[in-house]
C-alpha cells in the first residue's frame, strides 16, 4: 500500500482500517480459541484495507484543468461547517472541506446528502471512495495524480515521489494496462 493512501478518514497513515469499524483496534490482533492459542489476524481480519487501483466513481470527478486545480485550498483549512482545525478532508468533486466521521463527520454527511463521493484526507493525502468504501490508490490511478501531487505540494512544499508506472504494473500484474483496467 502506498503511504498516500490508508484507511477512509485516518488521522495518520499508520493507522489503517480505522473507517471499517469506529472503535476497532487498527493493529494484528490476537483472538484465543478454545485450546488458549493465540491466532493473530492478518489483513482484512485485522482492519488492514487494500487500495484500489481503479474506481468507477472517478467519473464524477472534473477534469484536472488549471483552473480546477487552483481551487485546492490549503491542507491547513478548517472545516467549513464546524471550523474544526484537523482531520480535514477535501472534497475532489466540489472542492468543499470538512471534518471526518472522527470529529463531526461532515464529510461523510456531504457524501450522504450530495452524492459526493471521492474525497482527500488532508492528514495523510489518501484518497477514499465512500461509494465503493475503499482507498483509491493516487499513485496508480492516473486521474487522481494531479490533485494528489497539489495537494503535496501546498503541504510539504515539494513534488511527490511518484512511484513508476512500470513498477505499478509489474506490482498489481499488468502488461501497460492503465487504471481503469482492474
Amino acid at each position: 500500500m502506498s503511504s498516500a493512501a490508508g484507511a477512509g478518514e485516518p488521522s495518520s497513515s499508520s493507522r489503517p482500517g480505522k473507517e471499517r469499524e469506529e472503535g476497532a483496534d487498527d493493529s494484528n490482533r490476537k483472538v484465543e480459541d478454545e485450546g488458549d492459542l493465540g491466532l493473530e489476524l492478518y489483513g482484512a481480519e485485522a482492519g488492514w484495507v487494500e487500495a484500489r487501483t481503479s474506481c468507477p466513481h472517478l467519473l464524477a470527478m472534473p477534469a484536472a484543468s488549471a483552473d480546477d486545480l487552483a481551487r485546492v485550498p490549503a491542507p491547513d483549512s478548517q472545516c467549513s461547517r464546524c471550523h474544526h482545525p484537523s482531520e480535514n478532508w477535501l472534497c475532489l468533486i466540489c472542492k468543499d472541506v470538512l471534518c471526518s466521521r472522527f470529529i463531526n463527520k461532515h464529510m461523510l454527511y456531504h457524501y450522504q446528502e450530495s452524492d459526493h463521493c471521492i474525497a482527500l484526507s488532508f492528514s495523510d493525502l489518501s484518497v477514499w471512495c465512500f461509494a465503493c468504501d475503499s482507498y483509491l490508490d493516487a499513485q496508480s490511478i492516473l486521474e487522481l495524480r494531479p490533485v494528489y501531487e497539489v495537494a503535496h505540494l501546498l503541504k510539504f512544499g515539494e513534488r511527490p515521489p511518484f512511484r513508476s508506472l512500470e513498477v505499478l504494473d509489474l506490482c498489481n500484474g499488468q502488461n501497460g494496462g492503465s487504471s481503469s483496467s482492474s
